[in-house]
């Protein structure tokens, strides 16, 4: 044989691997090859520094909360019973997009949909339970300056319900796509950061809803 016609590899490469061309992983939306630098690891480490900011926001109002609690002058406000009702539609809504991550690991498009679906539903719901909240505690007479507990009341839901609907935005960017069947198995970078921000802000919701009635 020619030795012109004989492949010579260079050191170094190696032939691609997998079915793809050029070799490689696909990345978490299933539409090209990644590295151990993909932008789905730079996502991650963007969405890591963006709720530790989040806490970190959080721990000063507690702070400042814990604070007033120590002066004389405090008087806790009867809180609206439809929270323990918003607590329990966020929970549900945080178990529905875990159950879109493991369907979409098992390669159920159907499955991720519906949950996707399911966890927007119920985080709107959740938003619309926060309103009510606030409009029984207007009608009640009990407003921002009312006092120190209402204030931080109004102050910390709010910001929550403004994180939750960045997480809302999220879910309508990604859900159309689910329906479009772009999110292939076993993983998709998207849902992945969107599930772990959600989650984030459920147990964020928990901490303040234990702040905010017993402590």
């Amino acid at each position: 044989m020619p030795t012109e016609l004989i492949e010579r590899r260079k050191p170094g490469l190696r032939p691609p691997s997998g079915p793809e061309e050029g070799g490689g992983r696909f990345n978490g939306d299933g539409t090209g090859p990644y590295s151990a630098s993909s932008p789905a690891s730079t996502a991650l480490i963007g969405l890591a520094a963006a709720l530790s900011a989040i806490a970190m926001l959080f721990v000063a109002f507690t702070t400042s909360y814990l604070g007033h609690r120590q002066e004389g002058t405090w008087r806790a406000v009867p809180l609206p019973g439809i929270l323990w009702l918003d607590t329990g539609l966020l929970l549900a809504s945080s178990v529905a997009l875990e159950s879109a991550r493991r369907r979409l690991r098992q390669g159920d498009p159907a499955g991720l949909r519906r949950g996707l679906t399911v966890a927007g539903t119920l985080g709107v719901a959740f938003l619309l339970g926060q309103l009510l909240a606030w409009r029984s505690l207007v009608r009640a007479g009990v407003y921002l300056t009312s006092n120190p507990h209402s204030s931080f009341f109004y102050l910390l839901t709010g910001m929550h319900g403004v994180h939750l609907l960045g997480g809302l935005v999220a879910l309508s960017v990604i859900l159309p796509r689910a329906w479009r069947e772009r999110y292939a198995p076993p993983a998709s970078t998207a849902v992945d950061a969107t599930a772990i921000y959600w989650h984030f802000l459920t147990v964020l919701w928990l901490y303040l809803f234990i702040l905010l009635y017993w402590l």
